[in-house]
């Protein structure tokens, strides 16, 4: 008998999805199959619902939202035996989208049911995970703008990024070290990534991948305003590298130190962060997941 629970955010996406212990259990056979189905009503909740899973032997855990669900659910199995199932019921869906796991229903349950696993690496932010991307700098204000709206879809995404341009100011003095190589000081933007989309099928590092223990980083200095519009119009279309000022690095670790200031804002999977520290440490975990998704979507590295 396998033990599978599912961790649904009833808000996500539209918040009209049609998850349901009545909807999935003609999915798994009963004499196969013990299922547990919980939900997620507030930020944060479904850290608590996963540990209770764990400990009610749950050998499969189902996350059923977006990339902040997932980030919830998956922060609580890195280094465990048991398997991450995601259902991408989310507005973005970055990661689900570079696992190729689809959107339809019926057969992202179709892949948790193959069982096939994904051992990945995972993006550590101080003493938080991340699995898809973490962000400074503006695009943390995009974030910040994006959850202030009601409906989260990519006219959205664009209107927040509208918004934060005409906010857009720097307030902290930032030092970033990679690798105790590279020194960048003030960035517009320092964009690190484990995979390669943010999600609305918008990319800033296309090469990116889940399993070669590197994270991809993107870093933007200070740009003029007309740079700074035309920086958006070219991520819109996954070509941001045309911009020459624009700096790419592959790392397993870098720091930023920041001074002045209470915080530094900050994106994780797409949520928005108030980051408190003076000096921040980003590191990968080298294949600390196991995630059900399609066979042969990445290179055995």
């Amino acid at each position: 008998m396998k033990n599978i629970h599912f961790i649904i955010n009833p808000k996500a996406g539209s918040g009209n999805n049609i998850l349901d212990i009545d909807f999935l259990r003609p999915f798994f056979h009963a004499t196969d199959y013990s299922l547990c189905v919980k939900y997620s009503k507030f930020k944060k909740q479904a850290i608590t619902l996963t540990n209770n899973s764990i400990k009610e032997g749950a050998q499969t855990i189902v996350a059923c939202g977006g990339d902040g669900t997932i980030n919830e659910i998956a922060s609580c199995l890195v280094g465990t035996n048991i398997k991450l199932g995601i259902i991408p019921i989310g507005s973005g869906n970055g990661l689900a989208s570079h696992l190729m796991i689809p959107q339809v229903i019926k057969n992202a349950i179709e892949i948790i049911k193959n069982e096939d696993v994904l051992t990945i690496d995972v993006g550590r932010i101080n003493e938080q995970y991340f699995f898809s991307n973490t962000g400074l700098g503006f695009d943390a204000h995009v974030i910040k703008n994006y959850e202030a709206l009601k409906k989260r879809t990519i006219i959205g995404y664009i209107k927040a990024s509208f918004k934060s341009f005409n906010e857009y100011k720097r307030e902290r003095d930032v030092k970033i070290s990679i690798d105790r190589n590279h020194v960048i000081l003030n960035p517009f933007l320092v964009f690190v990534s484990n995979s390669n989309e943010l999600g609305f099928n918008i990319s800033l590092t296309p090469k990116a991948s889940l399993m070669d223990g590197k994270l991809d980083v993107l870093i933007v200095p200070e740009l003029s305003k007309l740079k700074m519009l035309l920086f958006g119009a070219l991520m819109l279309i996954r070509k941001s590298h045309w911009l020459k000022e624009i700096k790419t690095y592959q790392t397993k670790n870098l720091q930023i130190h920041r001074s002045g200031g209470l915080f530094l804002d900050s994106q994780i999977d797409g949520e928005f962060h108030l980051v408190e520290d003076k000096i921040i440490s980003i590191s990968v975990l080298e294949k600390s997941l196991g995630i059900l998704a399609p066979k042969n979507i990445e290179p055995q590295l």
